[in-house]
C-alpha cells in the first residue's frame, strides 16, 4: 500500500511555526491538519478498495467451477438456490469438492490422505478464528461430509482412521 502522510510533516511545520496559511481565507493549523486528515482517509479508502480487489481476483469462484452470476449481485433466491439441496455449494457439493482435492492429490497413499483430512480440520479451525466464533451448522456438516468421504477411502486402503481428530 501507497500511502502519502506527508501532512504530518506539514501540520508539523506550520504548527512550529504558529503560522496561518490559506489562499484567499488563512487557515488555521487546525483546519490544514483536518485537511490532510480528510485527505489521508480518502487515500486509505481508495488503496483498501484496491487491494480488496485484487484479492478478489485472486479467489476466482471460477476456479473451482462455478460460473454463475457474481456473488455481490445475487438475489436473496438465487443465493438460497445456490446453497439448497442441489445447488452448486449445497453441502453435497461443496464436501465432495473439498474431498475430491484431498483424495484426488493423494490417490492411494494413506500417509498423504490423512495429511489432507488434518489439513481440512485444521483450515476450518483457522475459519473459526476468522469468523470469530463457531462457523453455521452449514459449515459443519458440510466438513463432517468431507471428512466422511476420506475416512471411507482410508478405510478401503485398510488404514487406521483413530489416530485422526474429527
Amino acid at each position: 500500500m501507497n500511502i502519502d502522510n506527508s501532512f504530518m510533516y506539514s501540520a508539523y511545520t506550520v504548527k512550529n511555526s504558529q503560522q496561518k496559511i490559506g489562499d484567499s481565507k488563512d487557515l488555521s493549523v487546525r483546519d490544514i491538519s483536518n485537511q490532510h486528515l480528510i485527505n489521508y482517509q480518502t487515500q486509505i479508502i481508495s488503496e483498501t478498495k484496491a487491494e480488496t480487489r485484487r484479492q478478489a481476483d485472486v479467489l476466482n469462484l471460477a476456479d473451482i467451477g462455478y460460473q454463475g452470476n457474481p456473488i455481490g449481485e445475487l438475489t436473496q433466491a438465487e443465493a438460497q438456490e445456490l446453497m439448497g439441496e442441489n445447488g452448486f455449494f449445497s453441502i453435497a457439493q461443496t464436501s465432495e469438492r473439498i474431498a475430491n482435492f484431498v483424495l484426488m492429490g493423494a490417490s492411494d497413499d494413506t500417509e498423504r490422505l490423512k495429511s489432507g483430512r488434518e489439513g481440512i480440520l485444521q483450515g476450518f479451525k483457522e475459519a473459526e478464528v476468522l469468523w470469530g466464533g463457531e462457523l453455521p451448522e452449514i459449515s459443519h456438516k458440510t466438513l463432517s461430509r468431507a471428512l466422511e468421504m476420506i475416512d471411507i477411502r482410508l478405510n478401503s486402503l485398510g488404514a487406521s482412521i483413530l489416530d485422526s481428530n474429527a
